[in-house]
């Protein structure tokens, strides 16, 4: 702080600097309950850790009477499949969902394609039926976990070139 001019200061005077305390602080330990030890868990039924995953629902409802459903097909079902999908993308390159992670997840069961080959939708609809149910939880993990790590690496461009020709592959069936 300043002092008044009026104040008597030596003409020579010692210019103060920063000097570092003389004990610098211990490493930080996980103390508390819920501090985790180590790396985040991963395993079955664990999901894919990311930042700010409720952002994939924002996205989502952006889509919301976009998609092609076929009778029997229900649009809250195949958001929660495909929004796990997304997350799952979007922790892989380690960070928040994006709607080309949405735009993905929709393109390889054909929900953006309003004539989608038959086999697929047959298939789509057997996978999605109920998941939009939160007593589904596993068959929503199973739909996230079914999309090969090497289809979510892909841009969308690369997964538009793909399908439908080898929705298969895309699938990794």
């Amino acid at each position: 702080m300043a002092a008044p001019k009026f104040a008597p200061v030596p003409s020579v005077e010692h210019v103060r600097a920063y000097a570092s305390p003389p004990v610098a602080p211990g490493a930080s330990s996980p103390t508390r309950p819920g501090d985790l030890v180590g790396a985040q868990p991963s395993g079955e039924q664990l999901g894919y850790q990311g930042p700010d995953q409720g952002y994939a629902l924002t996205i989502a409802a952006k889509f919301h009477g976009r998609l092609h459903l076929s009778a029997g097909e229900h649009e809250h079902d195949v958001m929660r499949g495909c929004v796990g999908i997304a997350l799952r993308r979007a922790s892989m390159f380690s960070r928040a969902p994006v709607v080309h992670d949405l735009t993905i997840a929709f393109t390889v069961w054909g929900l953006l394609d309003p004539a989608a080959p038959a086999d697929l939708v047959t298939l789509r609809r057997a996978t999605f039926a109920g998941v939009g149910n939160p007593h589904h939880y596993r068959e929503a993990r199973a739909i996230a976990d079914s999309v090969p790590e090497s289809t979510l690496r892909m841009s969308p461009a690369q997964v538009s070139s793909v399908y439908p020709g080898q929705w298969r592959s895309l699938l990794g069936r």
